[in-house]
């Protein structure tokens, strides 16, 4: 009954939607319908609501509707959605003051003279567009309102101008800022803790291990990753329509003429186009900018692109009148100065102490006010001229409250379809598929491909996202990034927008189409379109550092990024430490031998000796290194063979662990079961029980009879592997840390130096001054000491000084004591580290600098720029990580 149930949920949103009933109210209403049904049957026929319900029933369905709502209005975790009507509020007002228009008007211009120009120039101005609007309704209206009448006065072919048309429109589903990547974002996002938890109990039954390690992880995505990995993806597909167009030009110029511009191409042309473009392009920057730079979150960026969409606004409405630009100058004069006050002095309100900084905060603030003068003078125009900005808030209001409305009604959709058993079934059919984790994405791709021939992006990326996601994420086998699957996904929604019956770019372009163009037509011209987006899927596909490379870039290069001993950057760090051995070896090896010439004799004992430690320990890295690499060649050559055989083995465990549950469920239910019940529930479930201990039994024959030798085999050699990085990672650490420890120590001497009047003071204080006073002068002094690395013996002498003094009976002598130990402590640290700065720490910072990017790398704080570089790259790819599992 529950597939029943499952059949009824999808026939009954298949139906509303067909018949063309709103979305935002077909998805919940007809979970609410099935559920509904499905609670009442049971209750009449079973005797309990939940009868018919796989997982819970209807009151888990309703606590999971209830957790959806709270998750998409008050989790700050899913802030993320706060960009969407800031990036709508963004695209309307840019459409409404016709900057679009403009920018269409002089694209052509420039593009016209060449073969297939005015075609180019609407793709080139639809990607412009899509970076600051993304409104594929409003694009498409613009530029078929603007552009075909005048390709088509020139000749240009049907099909070529409503396809390029229609095309152009549609790349601000995937090209930043884009509402679809923002939902996809927050959808993956918590696909990628089921995934996490799924692959974790994958682990722990292939393994029997009760944690897997880190490395191994399902990496996440945020919006900001989003933007950042669709970027060069997008930017491929205007490439592809772009040669598509000229390509169709040079074999049929008479269908794609060149448009040579009428007029003169003096300084007033020239300071249109710079009018035109050059504002719409600095908004893209300073949105897309901020957060690649990590200047801004997606949120902020948003703020910009709103903000930067009202100046521009402001001074649209009004061309050609007097004043006009006044704020846009303001605003951008504003920005520029605070800018560059920031650049040269660091502003913090809270921690002002010299004039310069003074004046920079008075700079600042006056900068700020202008920038915010400049806001408000602009949003006062945009509101008086025509009535656009309430025009603008209204059309941002009902777009963003449909997006918002979608969401909630899909996640009660997802919870009523798994509710039936809907995800388990899914889950199964894909696992079952021969072919492995390749397979089941091609056929996900293909199905999404399919359902937007019929369903709107939103439907798709909140609907079926998270129902395949967690299981496409989870297989170890391709080990795929969240922000690749993604991308992805995005762009094959992508092609719902031409695809037919329900193309709604098509629609938008059928209102504003002269009668002349025939549908027929426009349909055919989106064909070429079309089969472009699913070449630049393949191409994608097939080359993920298209999509990872600019995420991993921006994220291993900022100020906040991981530190280089993340245990998920190890293989590349390992990957890049190798290669500089393999051209620098012998220099890091005369480094270790020169370090080890070192008279360590200035240093304390137990500092020398780690020292003295640290060159053999880094010797042993190198040694321990190429074993790693010879390791890995063994392991990777015994995998060709043992991969067969391991995917076969865990196949059929994956069949048996699926038979053997639902004997399980099955047999507890026998367990319970009531003469009341009847003979013939009996019977099924009995013969579930029977048939899946025979469908067991088969499978464990069909298991290698060698399995256990093969996997133990396998297992020693991938053991040694995993031992021997742990080793060569204990050895760098050992090999780099203590050396740069004493460095520090040592180049701690002027700091150490100037305690010298705090500590002596302070033992003359305690003669005379009072306990009180004391004890908060010992605390600020111990505070001081702490300050300077390496002073461990003077704090502990301080410390006790002050408990001395702290205690229900203070002792003022014993006070002096430890302030006399604390003197001499710290004269003996002055003089062994001034002996040692000249002695010692010049081969140390030597031997360091040698091995900053290649034994030293682990430990640094920061990773190096040109390692950043390479992890970036090398983590760009997917490395199957299934063997591990």
């Amino acid at each position: 009954m529950e597939l029943f149930f499952l059949a009824l949920l999808v026939v009954t949103m298949a139906f509303a939607l067909g018949s063309g009933y709103p979305v935002a109210f077909a998805l919940p209403g007809s979970a609410i319908l099935t559920i509904g049904m499905a609670a009442l049957t049971g209750y009449v026929l079973e005797g309990s609501a939940s009868a018919y319900f796989s997982q819970g029933g209807p009151g888990s369905w309703l606590n999971a509707g209830v957790t959806n709502l709270r998750g998409v209005y008050w989790e700050v975790e899913r802030d993320t959605l706060i960009a969407i009507p800031l990036f709508i509020f963004m695209g309307i007002m840019l459409q409404r003051s016709k900057i679009a228009e403009d920018l269409l008007v002089t694209m052509a211009r420039l593009f016209g003279p060449i073969p297939g120009g005015l075609g180019i120039s609407v793709v080139f101005v639809g990607a412009l567009l899509a970076a600051t609007t993304g409104i594929v309704g409003a694009t498409v209206v613009a530029m078929g309102l603007i552009s075909l009448p005048a390709m088509l006065r020139n000749n240009y072919s049907q099909p070529l101008a409503t396809g390029a048309i229609a095309a152009s429109g549609t790349l601000g589903q995937i090209i930043p800022p884009s509402i679809v990547l923002i939902i996809l974002a927050d959808q993956l996002a918590s696909a990628v803790d089921q995934a996490g938890t799924a692959r974790k109990a994958l682990h722990k039954i292939a393994t029997g291990e009760l944690s897997m390690p880190s490395e191994y992880a399902v990496t996440s995505t945020s919006a900001g990753e989003m933007f950042l990995g669709a970027f060069v993806p997008g930017m491929v597909l205007v490439a592809l329509y772009m040669l598509y167009i000229m390509v169709f030009a040079i074999l049929r110029p008479k269908s794609a003429p060149a448009v040579h511009y009428e007029g003169s191409w003096d300084l007033a042309f020239w300071g249109k186009v710079f009018v035109a473009l050059v504002p719409p392009l600095a908004l893209i920057f300073l949105v897309l900018g901020s957060i690649i730079a990590g200047v801004a979150t997606v949120n902020q960026a948003g703020a910009i692109g709103a903000a930067g969409a009202i100046v521009m606004a402001g001074y649209r409405l009004r061309e050609g009148e007097k004043y006009a630009y006044w704020p846009a100058i303001l605003f951008l004069v504003s920005l520029v100065a605070l800018a560059t006050t920031l650049s040269v002095q660091p502003v913090n309100i809270k921690a002002i102490n010299t004039s310069a900084e003074s004046t920079a905060m008075i700079i600042a603030i006056g900068c700020t006010v202008g920038l915010l003068l400049s806001l408000v003078w602009s949003g006062i125009r945009v509101m008086r001229i025509e009535n656009t900005l309430h025009g603008v808030m209204v059309e941002t209001a009902k777009t963003t409250s449909l997006v918002f409305i979608i969401l909630l009604g899909a996640a009660m959709l997802t919870a009523a379809f798994r509710s039936f058993g809907g995800e388990e079934l899914v889950k199964n059919f894909l696992e079952s598929l021969p072919g492995g984790f390749w397979t089941q994405f091609i056929i996900v791709m293909a199905v999404i491909f399919v359902l937007g021939f019929f369903l709107d992006f939103i439907e798709i990326a909140v609907v079926v996202v998270p129902i395949v996601a967690p299981i496409l994420l989870a297989d170890p086998e391709a080990n795929i990034t969240a922000v690749w699957l993604g991308v992805m996904i995005g762009l094959n929604i992508q092609t719902s927008f031409l695809t037919p019956p329900f193309g709604f770019a098509l629609f938008y372009l059928r209102g504003v189409a002269p009668a002349i163009v025939t549908t027929i037509n426009m349909y055919k011209g989106v064909i070429a379109f079309i089969a472009l987006q699913l070449l630049a899927l393949t191409i994608v596909g097939m080359n993920p550092w298209l999509v990872n490379y600019l995420p991993n870039r921006v994220s291993l290069t900022a100020s906040t990024a991981s530190p280089p001993s993340n245990p998920q950057l190890q293989y590349c760090l390992e990957e890049y430490v190798w290669g500089e051995l393999q051209d620098n070896g012998d220099d890091v090896r005369g480094a270790i031998a020169s370090a080890k010439g070192i008279d360590l004799g200035a240093l304390p004992k137990s500092m020398a000796k780690g020292v003295s430690k640290a060159f053999v320990s880094a010797e042993t890295a190198l040694l321990r290194l190429a074993e790693v690499q010879d390791a890995e060649v063994v392991v990777d050559e015994a995998s060709v063979a043992y991969r067969p055989v391991h995917s076969l083995v865990r196949k059929l465990e994956k069949d048996m662990r699926h038979h053997a549950e639902a004997v399980k469920a099955a047999a507890t239910t026998l367990s319970r079961f009531r003469e009341e019940d009847g003979a013939e529930l009996r019977a099924e479930l009995e013969t579930i029980v029977a048939e899946g201990e025979i469908a067991i039994a088969a499978l464990s024959v069909q298991m290698p009879a060698d399995w256990k030798e093969v996997y133990e085999a396998f297992s020693k050699l991938d053991d040694v592997e995993t031992k021997l990085r742990s080793t060569y990672r204990r050895a760098t650490d050992a090999g780099y840390e203590p050396v740069a420890e004493a460095l520090v120590v040592i180049d701690a001497l002027d700091e150490l130096k100037a305690l010298e009047t705090p500590l002596r003071a302070m033992r003359a204080a305690i003669e005379t001054g009072e306990l009180k006073a004391l004890v908060e002068q010992v605390t600020d002094l111990r505070s001081l000491v702490s300050g300077v690395e390496g002073a461990g013996d003077i704090r502990g002498f301080v410390n006790k000084a002050r408990s001395a003094l702290r205690s229900n009976t203070p002792d003022p002598a014993d006070a002096m004591v430890q302030m006399d130990a604390a003197v001499a402590a710290w004269e003996a640290d002055v003089a062994w580290r001034s002996a040692a700065a000249v002695s010692v720490a010049p081969g140390l910072r030597t031997y360091t600098e040698a091995m900053r990017s290649t034994i030293g790398a682990r430990s640094q704080l920061k990773m190096p720029r040109n390692i950043a570089l390479y992890v970036a790259s090398c983590r760009s790819g997917h490395r199957d990580i299934s063997m591990h599992f």
